[in-house]
This record gives C-alpha cells, structure tokens and sequence, in this order.
C-alpha cells in the first residue's frame, strides 16, 4: 500500500439519482445514476461505449479525495433509465450538463474515454461554463474517418447484437481490450460487464458514436485540454488523437506505452499519473 493509498477515503462513493429539469432545453434530458466520493474541485468520469460508472474504479481510490468525483452512468448505460433512440451525443451531454448543474456549483473537470470522450467535446462546446478543464482520453472528433477497419469493426458489432446478442459482442470486444494473456481478469471482467447491456440501446449508443463530428468545432474549445492517448489504441487512430491535440487550442498529447483502447484499466497507474499532473496545472 503506498502513502496514497493510505490517504483515501475508504468510505463507499454515495449513489443517487438526481432529478434533472432545464425548460429551456431542446433535449429531453433524463435522470441520470451517479456515484460522489472525496470532496474538493469537481472531477467528472465518462466512460465509454457499453460502460458504466464502474469502469473508473481504479481511479476514484487516487483522487477522491483531493478531487469530489462524480461517475455517472450515460443514458441506456449502467443503473440510469434506457429509453429509446435515436441517441445523440448532443443528447448524452445534455444529460451530463443537467446533472452537473444540479449537483455542482462551479465548473467542473472533465474526463471522458472513447464515447465519453466525445460526450466531453460535446459538453465543452455546448456549455463551456460548466467546464475547467478537459481529458479526452482515446477518443476522436470523428470517429468514422478512421478508415474502412473501423467502419466494418461497427457493422461488425451492431449486426452482432441481433445475431448473438451481447455475449457474442462481449467477447470479441473484451479480446480486443485486454488481448494478453496476462489480462485475463481484466478481459473476463469486461466480458461480464459488457454482456449486461441492453442490445437495443447499445446499438443506438452505437449509432450516436457513428453520427459524432466535432471537427469544424474544436477550435471553439477554450479550457486547458489533455489527449491521452494509448500507444497500442485498435480502436481509434494515433492520427486521430493528434488531430485533436492540433486543433484544441490550449491542449497537449501524452501517450501511454503499453497501453490499448482501456487506459485507465491496463495502465492505471501511468493514467492516473498523468491525469493528477494536468489537473494540478489545470486548477
């Protein structure tokens, strides 16, 4: 155990679900489930594609405290309601920006992987107010410029859901997610989490992700900005993480070795390092 370790509240992060009203919205936004622990400046998780809050445990214990962290689950995801689609990551962020105004009374720091990661773009750019500073964490601006791979990966997976349902997509997801042998918890835990997702509203997140294009925007983002990157990443191109280091004015691009598409889960430690060096320059 070291002096970190020691230092963390040990009491479990406290659950709620919040009631989340804005008359002057265009979406229906929707009560999302959250977990809270530590206290401090607001840091939010949000994980990606078929994930839950869960999904950040391995950081939560490191930085709350000093952080307040809120992990909540996005639409059709984890414990929070799945109505039907269309999603759109316009809808996602509206739900996040409606959580955040009620819970949170200054911006807030915001970390998002893959999906979550253009749920944090969205977010940035629709309300620049409720965000400090920004992680995008193996994600993109676009995601269907990455070439013929990614695409047929796509169709690959949603025509799974009908054919073998989520077992079948939680299994090819989780090789691709920890494919060493030495990965072997990590690959069975995910194959456990990702299987307990609805295929309907997995296919419509699916679809939100395919639709996403922030690229004529990213230079309306004006918080400090970190791109994390793993160097083993299948999912989304190095080129395209670079893009958005480019493009974002205030923001750099770190790479992690050794790491996939799961960051924080294969390289925790080197995530969270990373993570608390930008958000200690960041506050």
């Amino acid at each position: 155990m070291t002096e970190q370790d020691k230092e963390v509240d040990t009491n479990p992060p406290r659950e709620y679900h919040g009631r989340m009203e804005d008359n002057h919205s265009q979406f229906d936004t929707i009560d999302l489930a959250y977990a809270e622990a530590g206290a401090g400046e607001p840091l939010v998780f949000i994980h990606g594609l078929g994930g839950s809050r869960a999904d950040w445990e391995l950081q939560v214990p490191s930085l709350a405290p000093p952080y307040r962290v809120i992990t909540p689950d996005l639409r059709g995801h984890g414990l929070s309601p799945k109505p039907a689609g269309p999603y759109r990551i316009e809808l996602f962020a509206a739900d996040v920006a409606m959580l955040l105004r009620r819970i949170v009374a200054r911006p807030a720091h915001v970390v998002g992987l893959s999906l979550g990661g253009a749920v944090a773009q969205q977010l940035a750019l629709d309300a620049p107010d409720l965000v400090r500073s920004l992680v995008l964490v193996n994600t993109a601006a676009r995601f269907m410029s990455a070439g013929w791979r990614k695409r047929l990966m796509g169709v690959r997976r949603f025509a799974a859901t009908y054919l073998g349902g989520m077992q079948a997509v939680a299994e090819d997801v989780a090789q691709q997610l920890f494919p060493r042998l030495e990965q072997a918890a990590l690959r069975s835990e995910a194959v456990q989490r990702l299987t307990a997702n609805d295929p309907r509203t997995y296919r419509d997140s699916l679809m939100a992700v395919a639709r996403f294009d922030s690229t004529d925007r990213l230079s309306s983002i004006a918080c400090p900005t970190l791109v994390i990157s793993g160097d083993q990443d299948y999912a989304v191109p190095m080129a395209a993480k670079r893009h958005l280091a480019e493009q974002i004015p205030y923001s750099r691009l770190v790479v992690i070795p050794h790491s996939g598409h799961a960051t924080p889960a294969d390289q925790p430690e080197a995530f969270n390092e990373a993570l608390l060096t930008f958000l200690r320059e960041a506050s």
